[in-house]
């Protein structure tokens, strides 16, 4: 089979590590790196030895594959134009700036029969993957996913930024739609909000409970599942899986603690654990998540097969992220009538900037939305 032609657009730091990995794939030829600065085309060209381009359209028609990394607002021009010139695409999270565009992305690549990958790299981490297999029916999740402040995504908030990650992994472990959506945030360095928890309820009954923030000391990202059959904890960066696995007699609710002798009360005061629910602990090999997601990507095209996480999946995980905005945005702070709604009252954004409204007033009145 002849090599992919394939291109990255958008040629930022996580665009160079994109085009880094596709220049290694025996199964690629990187034909070009694009970005309208001079600056970040050049090097990354340079790095990857291919050329460097200022302008996507040039390759159209000449193209198999594309990468977009470019700013989320710009997402479903470059990928519209992309799919319809036949282009199989890896589109960075967020898909989109809105749900109405990511469905139409997800409609072109269906009518034009290409792969549409969106940029969830924590599917391919070894301890999450080894945790799936024992998170079957999940009832309950907690997600943290915290960090110090990095200077780059600022024209989104942690959740587009951070949570969204730990959206799909809940969205992926779910298969049930949402039910409601309780959230909370706080801006601490600008606009949008920097801190924000969530809580989502499953028609299915489970509930998940999500953290996020990137003004954070120490960084952590960690995810723990309960489900009917056991226990599993989820380090993404250490890559540690924690597996809990209740005995048949705990499972089958044959253990009464009322009926315990004195002697079996010591008993189990040391061997509970050990007998009743054992522990299991393995540390992963380090990996580079990006590469295997890049790989992904390349044999969904080569053998006609949906990627790990496909643009219906993007989709949904914006979909929630979307309704966590809505919350956070509207949430009241206190019991007054005219009191302070959304992170610290600040003035509500669209889900996420697009240059055409960069004609709004810089101020906008703060809106308490009525109960009920």
């Amino acid at each position: 089979m002849k090599k992919l032609k394939t291109a990255v657009i958008g040629a930022g730091r996580l665009g160079g590590f994109h085009a880094q990995k596709l220049a290694k794939n025996r199964h690629v030829e990187l034909v070009a790196v694009v970005d309208p600065l001079p600056e970040n085309r050049n090097r990354v060209a340079a790095e990857c030895r291919t050329q460097a381009l200022a302008d996507h359209r040039e390759l159209l028609g000449k193209l198999d594959a594309a990468v977009i990394a470019a700013p989320t607002k710009l997402h479903h021009k470059l990928a519209m134009e992309c799919l319809n010139h036949g282009v199989h695409l890896l589109v960075e999270k967020p898909i989109c700036s809105t749900i109405a565009e990511a469905d139409e992305l997800v409609e072109a690549a269906g009518r034009n029969n290409l792969v549409l990958q969106v940029g969830h790299v924590e599917r391919f981490n070894p301890a999450f993957t080894a945790a799936v297999p024992h998170t079957q029916n999940p009832k309950y999740i907690e997600a943290v996913r915290i960090s110090g402040f990095t200077f780059r995504s600022t024209d989104v908030g942690v959740v587009l930024d951070l949570m969204i990650h730990d959206i799909d992994l809940v969205l992926s472990m779910v298969c049930s739609a949402v039910r409601k959506v309780d959230a909370l945030g706080l801006s601490v360095l600008g606009g949008h909000e920097d801190v924000a928890n969530a809580r989502l309820e499953f028609e299915c009954g489970c509930v998940a409970v999500i953290s996020a923030s990137r003004v954070s000391h120490q960084p952590r990202r960690r995810m723990s599942v309960w489900s009917p059959t056991g226990y599993a904890a989820v380090d993404f960066a250490t890559r540690t899986t924690t597996l809990v696995r209740p005995s048949e007699t705990l499972l089958r609710r044959r253990f009464d603690v009322e009926m315990l002798s004195a002697e079996q009360v010591e008993y189990y005061k040391e061997h509970l654990a050990e007998e009743h629910f054992p522990i299991q602990q393995k540390q992963h090999d380090a990996v580079d998540a990006l590469a295997l997601e890049s790989e992904d990507f390349v044999e969904s095209i080569r053998t006609l097969r949906r990627p790990l996480v496909t643009g219906k999946a993007g989709r949904d995980a914006l979909a929630v992220a979307e309704q966590i905005l809505d919350r956070i945005h509207t949430h009241a702070w206190d019991d007054t009538a005219d009191g302070p709604v959304g992170p610290l009252a600040a003035p509500r954004h669209r889900v996420i900037p697009a240059g055409h409204f960069a004609g709004w007033p810089a101020e906008l009145p703060v809106v308490r939305k009525e109960a009920g």
